[in-house]
């Protein structure tokens, strides 16, 4: 079998790889504004939008992310014509999981399943790291294919980031400068993006970028189309900064700042890479809890489809292990972001057969035997776009349950 060294270890030695000249830089540490006090948290805003995004392990959390997909449900069927939830035509909704350059399998699948005639259009996408790049084109429809074929088959590690040297171990937030990769999604998340999906929030779609706070410890899901919605002048900055945080691994990426407010006063977050907390997500279990009981009742509900885009595969990747600290402690830490990640299928499969919603998984198989020889590495990247596409161009035979249980 041909191994697949993990992503984010080639992105951590890409990283420190700089040049002499970067080890003579600067060392100052960097510094930041206060962190928003803990009893503050919840309340703190960005644009002072009351939806703009949800915690859901937080209390209240999860009852406020149930209460904007109800009224989302609402919007839905007002822009489709009928008058109730349970009239409602058949809901799809799009999980893309994280999972570095191996998004351009979930870009590859998107293409290739517009080419075949029979993707649907989503009420709910969401997006974890590279899935949260991925996501609002997704959201937006086919029109933004040619988008997805060029970010995963013409970007090169040049356009993600810049070492910064070894030095950046011991005084920097991380081994690279993620200033490109804020350039390559300026580039493509502009204005009249976002107001596309502004009209799309106003249909009744709901568009959730996952990001992880590291001062509160707490999962944060980003309603970017409330965000889009909002008219505030900051709104495009905010989006693109949260595609940014959602993809931003910890220690070999920087931590994004976010200006908060509470109360008036001013103070910062740090928000990192999604799947620290989890790699892919679709709905809280309390948000089906009104589809639940209406199903108890015997009551018609309107049909719901899930589909989850594994980036990665789930299949066990055999490697001999050197007995030195850095190898073990790299190849444990990446023995738990698989094992994250698969927990994850089986996590999604779980709600989705308890809340009678059809579900359907892609991921890599491993008939996909190219190596990854460095980060970002175009030929690697297109030849995986190109598999996701000739799968899904000739039907994407999609898993109905995860490949293994537990």
């Amino acid at each position: 079998m041909t191994r697949h060294p993990p992503s984010r270890r080639h992105v951590l030695r890409l990283a420190s790889g700089g040049s002499a000249a970067a080890l003579l830089g600067a060392c100052a540490s960097p510094v930041r504004g206060p962190a928003v006090p803990v009893a503050s948290v919840i309340g703190a805003s960005v644009v002072g939008v009351p939806n703009e995004r949800f915690f859901p392990s937080a209390p209240g959390g999860l009852e406020a992310l149930e209460r904007e997909a109800l009224q989302a449900g609402e919007r839905y069927a007002r822009s489709v014509g009928v008058t109730t939830r349970q009239e409602l035509p058949s809901l799809n909704l799009l999980s893309v999981s994280g999972g570095g350059e191996n998004g351009a399998f979930g870009a590859g699948l998107l293409c290739g399943w517009t080419d075949q005639g029979t993707r649907p259009p989503f009420f709910l996408v969401t997006g974890i790291s590279t899935g949260a790049l991925i996501a609002p084109f997704a959201f937006l429809g086919s029109t933004y294919d040619p988008v997805l074929r060029k970010v995963y088959t013409e970007t090169s590690a040049r356009d993600i980031l810049e070492a910064r040297g070894y030095l950046a171990m011991l005084y920097d937030d991380a081994l690279a400068d993620t200033a490109p990769l804020f350039a390559t999604i300026s580039r493509y998340m502009d204005e009249a993006l976002l107001a596309e999906i502004a009209r799309g929030y106003d249909q009744g779609r709901l568009l959730l970028i996952g990001t992880s706070n590291l001062d509160a410890q707490l999962p944060v899901i980003w309603n970017i189309g409330a965000i889009a919605k909002s008219g505030h002048p900051k709104a495009l900055d905010t989006v693109r900064r949260i595609m940014l945080a959602s993809a931003s691994i910890p220690a070999a990426f920087p931590p994004v700042l976010f200006d908060v407010t509470v109360d008036g006063q001013p103070y910062q977050e740090l928000h990192v890479d999604g799947g620290a907390f989890v790699q892919a997500f679709l709905y809280p279990p309390a948000v089906t809890r009104t589809r639940r009981e209406l199903q108890a009742q015997g009551r018609p509900v309107a049909a719901v489809r899930a589909y989850l885009i594994r980036n990665g595969r789930l299949d066990p990747e055999w490697a001999s292990v050197d007995r030195r600290v850095f190898t073990i402690a790299g190849r444990a830490i990446s023995t738990m972001i698989w094992m994250s990640g698969a927990n994850d299928v089986v996590r999604l499969y779980n709600t989705t057969e308890r809340d009678g919603v059809d579900y359907n998984l892609a991921f890599m198989g491993s008939d996909f035997n190219i190596p990854l020889t460095a980060p970002f590495e175009q030929g690697y990247m297109r030849a995986l776009f190109d598999y996701g596409y000739q799968r899904a161009r000739r039907g994407y035979d999609w898993a109905k349950k995860p490949p293994f249980g537990y």
